[in-house]
C-alpha cells in the first residue's frame, strides 16, 4: 500500500485520537493496539518518514498514560489478556482451523488404522500399555492407570510434558510448516487410536467422560500449538508484501505470543489430570459439567470473542469519494 493511501485510511482515526482524549482504560487500551498495529505497519514499509515518526509520537503518549501509575506489568498483563492474545486469534483464525481440521483427519487415520490392522495398537502404545489396561479392564477398572501415582507427582510430570509438547510444535515452525504437521500427525493418530481402543472395548462413553475431563483443555491446546507453529511456518515461507526477515519476526513472535497465552491452559489441564480424572467414580452430571465448561471457555475464549473484539476494533474502511 502506498504511504499516501495509508495515511488517508486512517488520519481521521489518529487525529481523532489525539484531539479527543480519553480517560476509559479500556478504550485506552484499544486504541493503544490500534495504534500500535499501524506503527508496526509504518516501520515496515516506510521506516524512514514523517508518518512512522508521528505515530512513533502517538504511540509513546498512550504508552505513558496506560503506564503512568507505575502499574506496567499488571496493565500489560491485563491488556494482553483481554485484547491482545483474543486479537492474535481473530489474525490468525485460519490457522487454527486447518490445524483442527489436520488433527481431527490425523485421529480418524488413527482410529481406522487401530480398527483395521490388530498390531496397530500395540506397535503405537506398546504392549506394556496395552496389557496393563486390558488387566485393568478385567478388574471393572479401565481407567486406573490415572490412580497409580500420586496426584502432585502426577500433576508435575504431566505438565512438564505437555508444556514441552506444546512448546515442541512451535518450535517446529522453524523447518516450515511441515514441522507442526508432522507434530499434529503424531498427537493426531495417538489420540484416534486411543478412542478407538476402548470405543471397541465398549467403553467409549466412559472414555469420553473420564479423559476428555482434562482432555478437551489438553487437545485444545496441543492444536492451538499446532496453529502457532503453522504462524511460524507460514511466515517462512509465504512472506506476502513483507520481506521474508520482517515475516519471520512477525510469524515467530506472533506464534511465541500465542504459546505463552495457552501455557496456564496447559496446566489447568494437568491439574485436572493428576487430581480430577482419578476419580472415575465420580457422577455423570459432574463429568459433563466439567466438559462443558472446559469446552465453553475453549469456544468463547479462541473462537467467538476473538471475532467480536476484531470487530469492534477494525475501524470501517475508508471510500474515496467518487465525482
Amino acid at each position: 500500500m502506498r504511504e499516501a493511501l495509508f495515511v488517508k485510511q486512517n488520519s481521521a482515526r489518529w487525529k481523532r485520537y489525539e484531539n479527543e482524549p480519553t480517560k476509559d482504560p479500556d478504550e485506552l487500551a484499544e486504541r493503544f493496539i490500534a495504534i500500535a498495529d499501524d506503527l508496526a505497519y509504518a516501520k515496515t514499509f516506510y521506516p524512514q518518514s514523517k508518518t512512522t515518526g508521528y505515530l512513533n509520537t502517538l504511540a509513546s503518549g498512550f504508552h505513558q498514560s496506560i503506564y503512568r501509575n507505575k502499574k506496567e506489568k499488571t496493565d500489560r498483563f491485563v491488556t494482553y489478556w483481554k485484547y491482545e492474545l483474543p486479537m492474535l486469534f481473530a489474525t490468525y483464525r485460519r490457522q487454527l482451523l486447518y490445524a483442527f481440521v489436520f488433527f481431527v483427519t490425523f485421529a480418524f487415520v488413527g482410529a481406522m488404522s487401530a480398527k483395521y490392522d490388530q498390531s496397530f495398537l500395540r506397535f503405537f502404545f506398546g504392549d506394556d500399555y496395552i496389557n496393563m489396561t486390558n488387566a485393568n479392564i478385567a478388574k471393572g477398572d479401565p481407567f486406573g492407570v490415572y490412580k497409580q501415582t500420586g496426584e502432585l507427582k502426577m500433576f508435575y510430570h504431566i505438565a512438564a510434558n505437555n508444556l514441552y509438547v506444546t512448546v515442541l510444535h512451535y518450535l517446529a515452525g522453524v523447518i516450515t510448516t511441515i514441522g507442526p504437521l508432522c507434530l499434529l500427525f503424531k498427537n493426531g493418530v495417538m489420540v484416534g487410536a486411543f478412542e478407538y481402543f476402548f470405543f471397541s472395548k465398549g467403553l467409549g462413553i466412559n472414555s469420553i467422560l473420564v479423559i476428555w475431563i482434562h482432555g478437551t483443555l489438553e487437545i485444545s491446546s496441543i492444536i492451538i500449538a499446532g496453529a502457532a507453529g503453522l504462524v511460524f511456518g507460514n511466515s517462512i515461507l509465504f512472506p506476502k508484501t513483507y520481506t521474508r526477515m520482517a515475516s519471520f519476526k512477525k510469524g515467530a513472535t506472533d506464534g511465541m505470543k500465542i504459546i505463552i497465552g495457552i501455557l496456564p491452559i496447559i496446566v489447568v489441564a494437568a491439574f485436572l489430570e493428576g487430581f480430577i480424572t482419578r476419580h472415575t467414580e465420580m457422577p455423570v452430571w459432574l463429568s459433563v459439567s466439567i466438559l462443558a465448561v472446559s469446552a465453553i471457555f475453549i469456544i468463547w475464549y479462541v473462537i467467538i470473542y476473538p471475532l467480536i473484539l476484531s470487530r469492534k476494533l477494525t475501524p470501517e474502511p475508508t471510500h474515496a469519494s467518487q465525482s
